[in-house]
């Protein structure tokens, strides 16, 4: 009021003092010219006593830091677009009661310097917030200071994931960099890489994102093979050796964290190094892709073939209207700086943290004075100290609720930080970015419920010019021709040579490795369409003892000592944790082998008897009496040789059939019947001798199995000792299956097996051996048919080779399996070691044996044999009683007992034919001469004191 109170006192002593007006000439003027002058005075005064009051209770003046490097070319993209935006802002907001003054800080791209302006900025202008730091390393100590003042530190360009827990007073208007390591890993899994390279710069720019770009390549099963820390300050040197060092390496796949600087170096190094040709892919986040169009032509022509990612920004009418004035004003704020073809993301940003400030300053609305500390007990060590300020917590809520379209999209701060946006993924093709697809988030998490979707827009990129300006898909590996040695482990002691032999020589120290399994990786990688250097490398310890176990070789192998595990290697679940199986080799079981043991003992006694079952020879005995009787019945009456006294009649019953079997009987059979019982009989016995004379000498010569326990809970219930080789799964295999540890023994060689076996547990041997179905194999190969295999196997995943996980040389490593497979150069190679000279086919015990011969096998010739002698029985009995039908129906007829009747007809079988006996016709009656006369025997019953008598009589007609 001052200033005004002398304009006021002036213009009245002036218009007052009539000496001094007349001295200052105005009286000479014209009186309509004085008048006007007066008025104009007039309304001077009222404008310097009014506007002013008016003004002062309008607006409300809200103090804003802005701390950027100055020379750098995001702080001046950044700069221009805050002006804009404070211009545009209140253009079309001029109604608004509140405004926003900027003061610039310049922090020299230094984190000292940063934390200066903003010490300054709190202490001497007391801003109400603070646009910036620019880098994430200079914010890390900003942040501190606002939060300590409650003044908002709001940043466009400082993205590390890092910085936004620290505080709440903290605001990241420019997308998080883990919001983008989904969309580079979609990139990865869309093209099925699973090993890459990580770069990036060694500071809290590069640093911040690396944990969540591990999480997300380990999400989609890639492995981060090598991570290329790069210094800010690296030398050109520095960066070329490390291009040339990962260049000896196989992975192809390089992801690129970098600042604009620090990889415009790097993509010039890695094309020097030839790294930017065919077979690379070159993968930049999007703190490079944003300042694409700023770098220089030579670092853009080194980048072709570039994938990158980059926030999706839509367009609008507003953002091009914007564009074109935001281009002018940039070329006239930075006139010796090349001119902006468009504004990059960092410069959206910028636009967009302005206006959602001054809107949160305008729902602020009035001030608080800032609480100041006190002075007069501060000290030279309090010089951070700074004032509480009272708007701060007001202006960062209203900020935080802030929600409009902004020029780089939707602008919606969730819990401090830019909420998530779709990703452009773009190519370097010539001068300028091409897109070949879009990512985004709402898809990545349906991906993630889904292994097949990549959460590209359409599951699908257009067509992409890699590095080389080639058009093929790069494989993501390469076997570097310069790059060391595959080291490929194998165990010190297989078990069996064949599978794995490692040979010492003492003399020259050197290890010679042959076997199955290692001829059948040599055949396998001579067979990927590229070569591999490669070395074979016992597992051992360097005494020249076995290193371990084949679970501590896979172990091994995925701590990267061996680059690959090859021999009898079995897929269990336990090694699938450490490394990745190619397709099997071989085909998997667990089999139970015990010795050999036969049902017969030779030196038994009743051995003899053992070929022929026990009805058989029942039914042999049978025949031999019904044959032997009928024989008798057949030739009793008619030959001398089965005559005699009744006592001698059941030997010679016995006798005939017997002596058949030799064909050493010496009587003369006369009649026709008898003839054909005994041919019959004799073609019986031929048949029987035949049978059993065969099955006896197998029994002598070849012994059957005696049938095993195919159940193994038998073995556990019996408490036997069981065993397999050691080192390998087996001993945790037979603890599940419910064998105690006490019960199970482990052995390494085969001739330890044989051994066992011989024992049996009762010896200190054991009952079984459990072992994968090749070892089974190649023992019983080797030990013919003393051994056999019980019970059918026990399924496993088979033999294979173990790749670290991740390996690229896996699925190339299973197809020339798959090839070799076919044409059956496997097949050829395993014969070739897996030989079994020693046994023949016929040797196969499990094919050695015979049955006992029963009933069955002779039925049909038992019944012939029977039915004819039977028959001749029955014919010879029916002309016998024909013949003799009289005396028969006198005997029947007679009142005699049973008994005597049953005595007769006996009697009357007993009496000799006179037509085979002509001797005894004088004892039967018959004179010579007399041949008319018959012999009559007449039995007669007389009854004598109730005694019944046979008289016996001879009368001669």
């Amino acid at each position: 009021m001052e200033p005004l109170s002398s304009y006021i006192y002036i213009y009245i002593y002036i218009y007052t003092m009539p000496g001094l007006y007349e001295q200052t000439n105005l009286i000479n003027l014209p009186k309509m010219e004085l008048h006007i002058f007066t008025t104009f005075c007039l309304k001077i005064l009222l404008s310097l006593l009014i506007l002013p009051f008016c003004s002062a209770q309008r607006n409300t003046t809200f103090q804003v830091g802005v701390v950027l490097d100055a020379d750098s070319l995001v702080a001046r993209i950044g700069m221009t677009s805050l002006s804009l935006a404070l211009s545009d802002f209140y253009s079309f907001n001029s109604n608004f009661s509140t405004r926003l003054v900027l003061h610039t800080r310049d922090s020299k791209g230094r984190v000292t310097d940063a934390a200066a302006s903003a010490l300054n900025l709190l202490k001497q202008v007391q801003v109400d917030a603070i646009i910036g730091p620019q880098r994430s390393s200079q914010a890390e100590f900003v942040i501190g200071l606002g939060d300590t003042a409650k003044v908002p530190i709001i940043s466009f360009s400082a993205t590390s994931p890092s910085l936004r827990p620290q505080t709440p007073y903290f605001v990241q208007t420019a997308l998080n960099d883990a919001a983008q390591v989904d969309a580079v890993a979609a990139i990865v899994k869309y093209f099925k890489w699973n090993q890459i390279v990580l770069v990036y710069e060694d500071s809290e720019f590069g640093n911040g994102i690396t944990p969540y770009l591990s999480n997300a390549f380990q999400q989609i099963n890639a492995r981060i093979s090598y991570r290329s820390i790069i210094p800010t300050s690296a030398s050109n040197d520095f960066i070329l050796q490390e291009m040339y060092k990962m260049k000896t390496m196989q992975t192809r796949v390089f992801v690129l964290h970098l600042s604009s600087t620090l990889a415009s170096r790097i993509f010039l190094k890695a094309k020097e190094a030839e790294m930017m040709s065919e077979g690379y892919v070159w993968i930049v986040t999007s703190g490079l892709m944003d300042l694409f169009y700023s770098l220089n032509s030579s670092v853009v022509e080194s980048m072709q073939g570039v994938l990158g990612v980059k926030p999706l920004v839509p367009r609008s009418s507003k953002l091009n209207s914007t564009t074109i004035r935001w281009k002018k004003k940039f070329a006239d704020d930075n006139p010796e700086t090349t001119p902006q073809t468009e504004i990059n993301l960092y410069g959206l940003w910028a636009y967009d943290t302005l206006w959602a400030l001054a809107m949160a300053a305008e729902k602020t609305g009035f001030k608080e004075p800032t609480s100041l500390p006190n002075t007069t007990s501060l000290n030279s060590t309090d010089m951070f100290v700074t004032g509480t300020s009272q708007t701060g917590p007001k202006l960062l809520a209203a900020m935080l609720e802030t929600k409009f379209e902004g020029l780089a999209g939707n602008f919606n701060l969730v819990n401090g930080q830019l909420d998530q946006s779709s990703f452009q993924i773009l190519n370097v093709n010539g001068t300028g970015l091409r897109e070949v697809g879009t990512w985004t988030p709402l898809l990545q998490s349906l991906s993630q419920r889904n292994a097949s979707m990549t959460g590209f827009s359409g599951e699908n990129l257009d067509s992409i010019i890699w590095p080389g300006e080639s058009r093929n898909v790069p494989k993501g590996w390469e076997v570097p021709v310069s790059g060391k040695k595959l080291r490929v482990g194998v165990p010190l002691e297989s078990g069996f040579p064949e599978f794995v032999k490692v040979e010492k020589d003492p003399q020259t120290n050197s290890t010679k490795i042959s076997g199955l399994y290692i001829d059948l990786f040599d055949s396998i990688m001579a067979a990927l369409p590229y070569a591999v250097r490669y070395e074979f490398v016992p597992f051992e310890k360097s005494d020249g003892s076995s290193a371990g176990s084949y679970d501590d070789l896979s172990y091994q192998v995925s701590i990267g000592n061996y680059d690959v595990a090859v021999g009898d290697i079995t897929i269990t679940a336990t090694r699938s944790q450490y490394v990745v199986f190619t397709l099997p080799i071989e085909e998997g079981g667990v089999t139970r082998t015990q010795k050999i043991q036969y049902d017969d003992n030779p030196n038994d006694k009743w051995f003899f008897l053992k070929p022929l079952k026990m009805e058989l020879w029942l039914t042999i005995l049978a025949l031999f009496v019904f044959t032997g009787v009928s024989l008798w019945i057949l030739e009793h009456k008619f030959n001398k040789a089965f005559r005699g006294r009744p006592s001698g009649y059941l030997g010679l019953i016995f006798y005939i059939p017997f002596m058949s079997l030799v064909f050493a009987h010496r009587e003369k059979i006369v009649t026709n019947l008898a003839r054909v019982v005994v041919v019959v009989w004799i073609f019986v016995v031929l048949v029987l001798t035949s049978t059993y004379t065969a099955s006896l000498s197998a029994r002598l010569t070849t012994f059957k199995l005696r049938q095993g326990d195919t159940d193994v809970n038998t073995l556990i219930r019996n408490g036997d000792y069981v065993g397999c080789r050691e080192g390998t799964f087996l001993a945790e295999f037979l603890r599940r299956f419910g064998f105690h540890e006490s019960k199970i023994r482990m052995y390494k060689h085969p001739e330890e097996f044989d051994d066992a076996l011989s024992k049996g547990s009762e010896n200190g041997g054991v009952t079984a051996i459990f072992s994968s179905s090749p070892y089974a194999d190649l023992f019983i190969s080797k030990y013919c048919s003393k051994y056999m295999k019980f019970g059918s196997p026990y399924l496993t995943a088979g033999f294979a080779f173990g790749f670290p996980k991740g390996s690229p040389l896996v699925g190339d490593v299973s197809s020339a399996i798959t090839k070799l497979t076919d044409s059956h150069k496997i097949s050829e190679i395993k014969a070739h070691w897996i030989r079994k000279s020693g046994c023949n086919k016929d040797d196969d015990p499990s094919k050695v044996g015979w049955t006992n011969i029963g009933l069955k096998s002779f039925k049909i010739l038992f019944v012939v044999t029977g039915s004819v002698t039977g028959a001749a029985v029955v014919l010879f009995l029916a002309s016998f009683l024909y013949q003799h039908r009289v005396r028969v129906r006198e005997i029947y007829d007679s009142d005699n007992t049973v008994w005597l009747k049953m005595r007769a007809f006996g009697n009357l079988f007993d009496e000799k034919d006179p037509d085979f006996f002509p001797e005894s016709a004088v004892e039967m009656g018959l004179l010579p001469g007399h041949s008319s006369r018959r012999v009559m025997l007449d039995n007669m019953q007389v009854v004598h004191n109730n005694k019944r008598v046979m008289v016996r009589a001879f009368s001669i007609n």
